[in-house]
C-alpha cells in the first residue's frame, strides 16, 4: 500500500476520508489544545476527530478557522453524546454542535455510544441530517455487529463508518470482517493502547529495525492494516513525530507478528456494558 499523509479512504457513498488524523480526546485546556490543533495542521493533518463530550469543539472551529488551510481541504468529525441521544435530541445536538465548531457543515457525524433503546432513533436522526446536506458521511462509534444489525435492517442509508477501540492488543478480526463484507470503513480510536504498547518488546525490536519509534510503528500498522487512524497528542514535537510514518513499509511477517500480540484487552468501557 503506496501511502502519504494524504492517503484516503473512499467511503461508501465517494467521499474521500483521510486515513490519518488527530484525535483530540481529553484536551480540555483551551490554551493547549488549539496550539495542538494548529500544529497539527500545519504538520499536514488532514483530520480532526472531536465529539460534544470532548468540550473542545470551540477550540477545533478555532484551529481550523486561525489555519492557512481551507476549511473543505480538512475533514472533521463529531459525535452526539449518551445523554443528547433519541431523534429529537440528536437533531437539537447536531445543531450546538455546528454552532459550538462555527461551521455550516460537518464531514462526519457520529453516534457516540449504542445506547440502548435510543440508538436506532439517533441514528435515523443522523441520516436525515445526511439527507438534508448538513454532514458529508455518517456512521456510528464503539458498535458491535449486532447493533449494526440492528440499523441495517431499517437504515436507508447504512453507517459509513464505526469507530471502535482497536489496537495491536485489541485486533477486533470478528468486527473488522463484518464491517468489510458491509462496506464500512473502520477508524481506530486508543490506537497505542494508551501507553501500554510502548514497553512491547515484540514492537521494541521491529521499531529498532526500522529506525522508529513504537508509536511510530503501531501507526504503521493500524494504516497498512487498512484501518483509518487518528492518534492523539498535545505535545508539538509528538504530533510531528506520529506523522513521519510515511518514510517505510512493515513486512508482512512484519505485521503478523504485531497481529499476534492481540489478548482482547480494552482499555475503554465494552460497548455492551456502557450506560447513559
Amino acid at each position: 500500500m503506496d501511502l502519504t499523509i494524504n492517503s484516503t479512504k473512499t467511503l461508501h457513498n465517494g467521499v474521500e476520508m483521510p486515513r490519518f488524523g488527530l484525535g483530540v480526546y481529553k484536551m480540555t485546556d483551551k490554551e493547549a489544545a488549539t496550539k495542538a490543533m494548529t500544529t497539527a495542521i500545519e504538520a499536514g493533518y488532514k483530520a480532526i476527530d472531536t465529539a460534544t463530550i470532548y468540550d473542545n469543539e470551540v477550540e477545533v472551529g478555532e484551529a481550523v478557522r486561525n489555519s492557512i488551510v481551507k476549511r473543505e481541504d480538512l475533514f472533521i468529525t463529531s459525535k452526539v453524546w449518551n445523554t443528547d441521544q433519541g431523534y429529537d435530541e440528536t437533531l437539537r445536538a447536531f445543531e450546538a454542535s455546528l454552532k459550538r465548531l462555527g461551521f455550516d457543515y460537518l464531514d462526519l457525524y457520529l453516534t457516540h455510544w449504542a445506547i440502548e433503546g435510543k440508538y436506532i432513533d439517533t441514528y435515523r436522526a443522523i441520516q436525515r441530517l445526511y439527507d438534508e446536506k448538513l454532514v458529508r458521511s455518517i456512521g456510528v462509534s464503539n458498535h458491535q455487529q449486532h447493533h449494526l444489525e440492528k440499523i441495517l435492517a431499517t437504515a436507508n442509508t447504512k453507517p459509513m463508518v464505526n469507530q471502535i477501540e482497536l489496537h495491536p492488543q485489541l485486533t477486533q478480526e470478528p468486527l473488522r470482517e463484518y464491517c468489510a463484507a458491509n462496506d464500512i470503513a473502520i477508524t481506530s480510536w486508543s490506537p497505542l493502547a494508551r501507553g501500554r504498547l510502548l514497553e512491547d518488546q515484540v514492537l521494541a525490536k521491529i521499531a529498532a529495525t526500522h529506525g522508529k519509534t513504537i508509536a511510530q510503528i503501531v501507526i504503521r500498522w493500524h494504516l497498512q492494516s487498512d484501518l483509518i487512524v487518528i492518534p492523539k497528542s498535545v505535545t508539538p514535537s509528538r504530533i510531528k513525530e506520529n506523522a513521519q510514518v510515511f518514510d517505510f513499509s512493515l513486512t508482512q511477517e512484519e505485521m503478523k507478528m504485531i497481529d499476534g500480540l492481540n489478548q482482547d484487552w480494552r482499555s475503554g468501557t465494552h460497548p455492551d456494558k456502557i450506560k447513559v
